[in-house]
């Protein structure tokens, strides 16, 4: 942990997301806008087993813990009825894994700083922040080499390389896109919000309507609403009007009436107000509130 170098985030001690994210937005405020967005195909069940242990090795001396390591990285894999030791890849779930694959990626974090080049990683996330194309092309150039050979692939359709201070040339990152000088929610991000939203809140589920605000639906909103609350001009509101018209439909089906929950009628009944009054959570006035001055 104390060799891990500071742009190195994810599964560390009080070094999440947020903190990932608030260092990206630093350098692209520095003027560092050309950006290598790199993807590592696979990078957990890849990692190559013997140059692992080679890494892991220059950390640990003692050879029952590292035969330990050895016997943690080989169990056995099963897919239906077919068994078989894995050479690569670390197991998925396993508490050792994520600190394994930082130990792994600590060569490539380092190379990249050692060149004077802006590097956040998240686990196997990460982006280089340049100053021009020029060191822009020559980091994907170090990266694509360190890689290739290290027994690692850049996903071909999912790394680029663009000045992120340009529409149509930005990033993705931790569930946020950097594009023309803003943060924004990514799409998937809202997509996969919505989805969450339809399984609490299916039209034939019974329940009070109170419960279904106050102990499922607000908790998730809030905790989505505050990872993305320092994004640029979202969907708040058009969130919470998906959100309301779901209630909507529960109530209609409850109440035997036909309908989708988007009816004029079914607006009129219940009301914006009356969701206000059972408690639930809105982010476009959480937005508001985030944004008066203190």
């Amino acid at each position: 942990e104390k060799e891990f170098l500071p742009m190195s985030y994810g599964f560390r001690p009080n070094r999440g997301c947020k903190d990932a994210l608030r260092e990206a937005d630093g350098h692209i405020k520095a003027g560092n806008t050309f950006v290598v967005d790199a993807d590592l195909k696979s990078y957990f069940d890849t990692i190559p087993h013997d140059l692992l242990m080679e890494q892991v090795e220059q950390r640990i001396s003692d050879g029952e813990l590292l035969n330990v390591i050895r016997l943690f990285l080989q169990q056995e894999v099963m897919d239906g009825l077919e068994r078989w030791t894995p050479t690569g890849g670390t197991p998925q779930g396993a508490v050792l894994s994520p600190l394994l694959a930082n130990i792994y990626l600590h060569p490539l974090d380092k190379l990249v700083t050692d060149a004077g080049m802006k590097m956040v990683r998240y686990a196997d996330d990460f982006v280089i922040l340049c100053g021009n194309k020029t060191q822009a092309e020559e980091a994907l150039r170090l990266v694509r080499e360190w890689t290739e050979g290290n027994g690692l692939t850049l996903h071909p359709d999912k790394t680029h390389l663009g000045d992120c201070s340009q529409s149509g040339q930005g990033f993705e990152f931790l569930g946020y896109r950097f594009e023309a000088g803003r943060r924004w929610i990514r799409r998937k991000s809202i997509k996969a919000l919505r989805e969450k939203v339809r399984g609490k809140t299916k039209r034939g589920r019974s329940g009070n309507m109170g419960y279904i605000i106050e102990e499922e639906l607000n908790p998730m909103l809030r905790g989505w609403f505050n990872y993305f609350k320092h994004a640029y001009r979202t969907e708040y509101k058009t969130i919470d009007g998906f959100v309301r018209r779901r209630l909507r439909a529960i109530l209609l089906r409850h109440n035997k009436r036909k309908g989708l929950g988007i009816t004029l009628d079914a607006h009129c009944q219940w009301t914006n107000a009356y969701f206000a009054e059972l408690g639930l959570f809105t982010m476009h006035e959480a937005r508001v509130l985030a944004c008066r001055p203190r």
